[in-house]
């Protein structure tokens, strides 16, 4: 159980550097943000409309993964096993759309993109894999 928690606590904060990492490199202008900004309106709209789609779905499913019976179920029976699998799913849920919208604001320059990043961003600590947390969600 410890080895899966530390490898859900490294992918956990490994989305978080990335997130900061990239942040850096265009506020500190290394690379060349609004890049694409007024390039092509049509797939900007486009890029926009299913991001905001896959960020709503994404924060949802994320936090209400463990709670759907299958998971549940699984959880209870292989314990480190299904936490591992269902636990990496649930931060890429989360982690996986917030570096698309962090990268997609910085290249478009357009503020919806950095308010879904941070939207879930704020979902993070809700699936934070500390030791109780992944104890509490392998037990009935």
């Amino acid at each position: 159980m410890e080895q899966t928690r530390k490898m859900l606590m490294t992918l956990y904060i490994g989305v978080i550097a990335v997130a900061i990492a990239m942040i850096a490199l265009y506020e500190l202008d290394l690379l060349v943000p609004g890049a694409e900004a007024g390039r092509d309106n049509a797939v900007e709209f486009v890029l926009t409309t299913i991001m905001e789609l896959a960020t709503l779905a994404c924060a949802y499913l994320a936090l209400r993964l463990f709670k759907f019976q299958k998971v549940h179920d699984d959880l209870i029976a292989r314990k480190a096993d299904a936490l591992r699998k269902w636990g990496v799913l649930r931060l890429a849920l989360l982690g996986v759309p917030l570096l698309a919208n962090t990268l997609l604001y910085y290249l478009y320059m357009n503020p919806t993109f950095g308010y879904m990043a941070i939207i879930l961003a704020l979902c993070l600590p809700f699936v934070f894999p500390g030791k109780n947390r992944c104890e509490a969600e392998v037990s009935a």
